[in-house]
């Protein structure tokens, strides 16, 4: 037998793992899930039903021009069909943005820390991560951002609430920023979280896209319409952009119990919004409730909390699986943590006041 191996791509090597949040132990004593910014909630009214009637014929392939879904976007957006694009999760999206985007020699800008599959996307295509810090205060730094633009940039994230730190940047400095980006560079934002802003100077970006042919708008139903399992994302972007999105996605990607679990959704928004907003509320009393403690808590307009804990951030993960919470740590830096059912929230604020008078 050959000693030899295949040869794969060398950018292949030295490629970060995603890491997911941890579930609870099966039989432990952890109770609650608070890594991965799930929904607690079941599935809204009407999704159950038409994922049920399409689980009947999945011997069949899904559609993969996703056409009742991608008519039901268009009228909830107002944008044409032509201007989106589907693939499995915003994350799946993203990879097929970077794809067309970004190759060998190519920039890839992006706030750090934001979200962890960034870097994985951009090295997988062979371009060049270029991480800026956020601010002292865990916000996008847009000036730096900016700055950091050369001939070689070919696509910028903003994720807008950012993963993990649930901070945003408002309209004023977002539009300044987009007014300094080449219009040749594509600018991408990320708005996974959209649906739990409350702050009105937080712009919609796809307001922003409509006359910026240069902006993506990301978004997916895996946090607030609470389809992680299901994998759907989408974009919204101009012809050109949204037209390399559709070259880019796996055949058939985005299963036929998705897209029906998807149009179901968005037909039932006043309990999606209902949803959100009991969430919303739950956010405000766990950030009041930590800063109460005396935590640092910044500013968090997404369906979770940020703690930055520097090198005791995995002793105080440790600290809630014990209690019977599971948070996702980020080692050396901090911990964020999803807003779920009262109970669990009520958990970890329980863990988070021990914890602090520990210190």
């Amino acid at each position: 037998m050959s000693e030899t191996s295949p040869k794969l791509r060398a950018e292949l090597e030295g490629i970060p793992t995603y890491k997911p949040g941890r579930p609870a132990a099966a039989g432990g004593p952890v109770a609650y899930k608070l890594s991965s910014n799930e929904n607690p909630y079941p599935p809204l009214p009407g999704v159950m039903e038409s994922v049920t009637a399409a689980a009947c014929n999945f011997n069949r392939y899904p559609d993969m021009a996703c056409t009742g879904l991608m008519d039901e976007l268009s009228e909830r957006f107002g944008v044409p069909v032509s201007h989106l694009a589907t693939g499995t999760g915003s994350v799946g999206v993203a990879q097929q943005l970077v794809q067309a985007t970004s190759g060998p020699g190519d920039e890839v800008i992006y706030a750090w820390r934001s979200f962890e599959a960034y870097p994985i996307i951009a090295q997988i295509s062979g371009a060049r991560s270029v991480q800026v810090p956020l601010t002292e205060g865990d916000v996008h730094d847009l000036d730096a951002m900016a700055d950091a633009i050369t001939d070689r940039t070919r696509l910028i994230f903003v994720c807008n609430p950012n993963n993990p730190t649930g901070t945003v940047v408002r309209r004023a400095e977002l539009e300044r920023f987009l007014d300094r980006v080449p219009g040749d560079v594509l600018v991408v934002l990320d708005e996974a979280y959209r649906e739990f802003i409350r702050d009105p100077e937080v712009p919609d970006g796809v307001e922003l896209y409509r006359d910026r042919p240069n902006v993506c708008v990301l978004r997916t139903f895996s946090k607030a319409y609470g389809l992680a399992g299901l994998r759907v994302g989408f974009a919204i972007a101009h012809d050109p952009v949204a037209a390399a999105l559709r070259k880019t996605a796996v055949p058939f990607g985005v299963s036929q119990l998705a897209q029906e679990a998807a149009v179901a959704s968005l037909r039932a928004e006043d309990e999606l919004l209902g949803r959100v907003g009991s969430l919303v509320c739950e956010r405000n009393r766990v950030v009041d409730a930590l800063r109460a403690q005396g935590w640092t808590v910044p500013e968090t307009q997404a369906n979770f909390v940020w703690l930055r804990l520097g090198e005791r951030t995995m002793a105080f993960a440790a600290a809630c699986e014990q209690h019977g919470v599971v948070v996702r740590p980020f080692p050396g830096e901090g911990v964020r943590v999803t807003v779920g059912e009262t109970e669990a929230n009520d958990i970890f604020l329980k863990a988070a006041e021990g914890f602090r008078k520990e210190l």
